[in-house]
C-alpha cells in the first residue's frame, strides 16, 4: 500500500501544480481586456449563432472555473468571472464551453462515446476502489477463489473510468480547437488576445490529461497487485 499511496500523492501533487498553473494564467489573462468589448456571455451567444445554433442557452452559473456545457438541457453555464466580463480568459472559457455546444450540434463522436458512459461511470466509479481492496484482502485471508474474482469485478470498474477519462482528451482538445479557429476566423481578439486565450485553454487540457495519466497510473497499479499474486 505504500507504493500506492507514494503514486496518489505524486498525482496529487502533479495535480495541484498544473491547476495551480491555470488559475494563474486565468488570473493573468483576466487583465488582458478585449477591444471589442464583449462579454462571455455575448461571446457564446455569437459563437452559437455563427454556428447555426439557436436552442442552446447561455446562462450564469456560480463559482469559479465552473464552467460546462449541459447536453441534457443544451445550456453553456458560464461562472460568474466568465458570463459578464471582457477579457482574453472569459473569451477563450466562453468559446471553449460552446465549442462542446457545437460538438453536441454536429454528433461529434467522442462527446457520444463519453455521454454513453456517464451513467456506466457514475455507478462503478464509487465503488471500484473498495471491491478492488476487499478483494484483495479477502483473497489474502481465505485464498485467491472468490477474493480474486471480486478485486478483478473492481479493476473492470476501474477500468471504465479510466476508459472515460481518456474518451474526455479527445473531447476538451477539440472543443479548444473549435473555439480557438472560431476566434481566429472572425477576428474576434486581436493578436495578444488571442494569444492569451490559447495559453489559458492549452494549460487547462493539461488538467485532463494529468487526470488521464492517473487514471490509467492507478488501474496498472491495481492490476499489478491483483494479478502479480498469482502463479
Amino acid at each position: 500500500m505504500l507504493g500506492y499511496y507514494i503514486l496518489i500523492g505524486g498525482i496529487a501533487l502533479v495535480s495541484w501544480l498544473v491547476s495551480n498553473q491555470l488559475k494563474q494564467k486565468f488570473k493573468k489573462y483576466s487583465q488582458v481586456h478585449l477591444r471589442n468589448g464583449m462579454s462571455g456571455k455575448e461571446i457564446a451567444e455569437k459563437m452559437l449563432s455563427d454556428n447555426g445554433i439557436y436552442d442552446v442557452e447561455v446562462i450564469s452559473t456560480p463559482g469559479q472555473l465552473t464552467d460546462h456545457y449541459n447536453p441534457k438541457n443544451k445550456t453553456v453555464n458560464l461562472s460568474e468571472a466568465v458570463y459578464s466580463q471582457r477579457n482574453a480568459a472569459a473569451a477563450a472559457v466562453a468559446a471553449h464551453e460552446c465549442g462542446h455546444a457545437v460538438q453536441h450540434a454536429q454528433a461529434y463522436s467522442a462527446l457520444q462515446m463519453r455521454s454513453a458512459l456517464v451513467p456506466v461511470v457514475s455507478v462503478t466509479s464509487g465503488m471500484s476502489q473498495w471491491l478492488v481492496i476487499g478483494g484483495l484482502v479477502l483473497g489474502a485471508a481465505a485464498g485467491m477463489g472468490m477474493g480474486f474474482w471480486i478485486a478483478v469485478a473492481g479493476l473492470v470498474f476501474m477500468g471504465f473510468a479510466t476508459l472515460f477519462s481518456f474518451i474526455t482528451l479527445p473531447v476538451e482538445y477539440d472543443a479548444s480547437n473549435r473555439a480557438l479557429a472560431w476566434l481566429k476566423n472572425k477576428n474576434m481578439l486581436s493578436q495578444e488576445e488571442y494569444s492569451g486565450a490559447e495559453d489559458a485553454l492549452k494549460w487547462a487540457a493539461r488538467t485532463y490529461l494529468v487526470a488521464a495519466i492517473g487514471a490509467l497510473a492507478s488501474l496498472l497499479y491495481w492490476a499489478l497487485q491483483i494479478f502479480g499474486g498469482r502463479d
